[in-house]
């Protein structure tokens, strides 16, 4: 069994964003906010749910999932996976942008409900603080009074942060964060994690689940977030990031050669070799990439180190 990423675009649109994840997405606003019990959300609704289509445009890193609570309360939930120039910034005008944006002509500014922006970063965003979750709202800058109405706030979830293994995980909140940065590397539902609706999330993170159009998609945006990250890595980096995709081939291939010199010492060699071709294995991969989304020979080779030879090669393959 085989599970999506959820911190790729379409996966977590996928799985809280579906006509379907109402349930999968009250239990983890719920956990991720702790909100007191008058607070509580006990209904939503999900505007713009998940559909292919919606998602086959988009050329960026992050995706966001917008609800409506039952008393009117506005919440932004988006997953960044790479720390883009301007993001901060863009977090707040999201929501500055949501909360102007229900004040239509004649209405009066009490109507106004509060808007909140939970954002999910596969980065650490703040060095200076220990915990995996922060939220921030609108504060006198000497004594730290609340601003009276403060109907802006914003909520970061840093999954680098939580280091906790499954044995470990206490509350819900641990569960639904184990279960974001975790669930592409399981191949079964831990018993911890076998609690509804987590183990309906893992129902629609299921590839076993998804059509070919879906399962196209998702390698293709793997593909896309992996070349963006590449831009900025450096080439030892970029071998790392590939590392895993091209190790098993070339161990693969290290091991039928070592197999058919027919001694021990010819298997060593072959999987020191094999060890070899995976990491230029795993180079040619990202550079295919990386030429497949328009960027040039030249841009490429700066990354790579790869000759205009095997980039042109490469290019063709395409």
């Amino acid at each position: 069994m085989r599970f999506l990423n959820p911190k790729t675009d379409f996966a977590f649109k996928k799985i809280f964003g579906s006509e379907q994840s109402k349930e999968i997405l009250l239990s983890f606003l719920n956990a991720i906010l702790e909100p007191s019990k008058e607070e509580t959300i006990v209904d939503l609704i999900i505007v713009d749910p998940y559909s292919v289509p919606k998602i086959k445009g988009m050329k960026d890193t992050y995706v966001d999932v917008k609800v409506t609570t039952q008393n009117g309360k506005k919440i932004i939930i988006e997953m960044q996976v790479l720390p883009v120039q301007g993001f901060e910034k863009r977090i707040l005008y999201n929501a500055a942008k949501h909360y102007s944006n229900q004040l239509k002509k004649g209405n009066n500014y009490k109507e106004l409900k509060p808007v909140i922006a939970l954002t999910v970063t596969d980065f650490v965003m703040f060095s200076e603080l220990e915990e995996v979750s922060s939220r921030f709202v609108l504060k006198e800058k000497t004594v730290l009074t609340n601003y009276k109405n403060s109907d802006i706030e914003l909520v970061f979830v840093e999954l680098p942060k939580f280091t906790k293994e499954e044995n470990k995980l206490e509350t819900l909140k641990d569960k639904w964060i184990f279960f974001l940065k975790n669930a592409e590397t399981l191949d079964f539902v831990p018993q911890t994690l076998r609690v509804e609706p987590i183990k309906q999330a893992f129902e629609m993170a299921n590839e076993g689940n998804l059509s070919d159009e879906e399962l196209e998609w998702q390698e293709r945006r793997e593909d896309f977030i992996r070349v963006q990250r590449a831009m900025n890595f450096s080439r030892e980096e970029v071998i790392e990031e590939g590392f895993k995709q091209g190790m098993e081939k070339g161990i693969e291939q290290g091991m039928e050669k070592g197999i058919e010199q027919g001694i021990e010492k010819g298997i060593e060699q072959g999987i020191e070799q094999g060890i070899e071709q995976g990491k230029k294995e795993a180079l040619f991969l990202v550079a295919k990439t990386m030429l497949s989304e328009g960027m040039t020979k030249t841009q490429v080779a700066k990354i790579t180190n790869l000759t205009e030879e095997e980039l042109t090669k490469l290019a063709e393959e395409i």
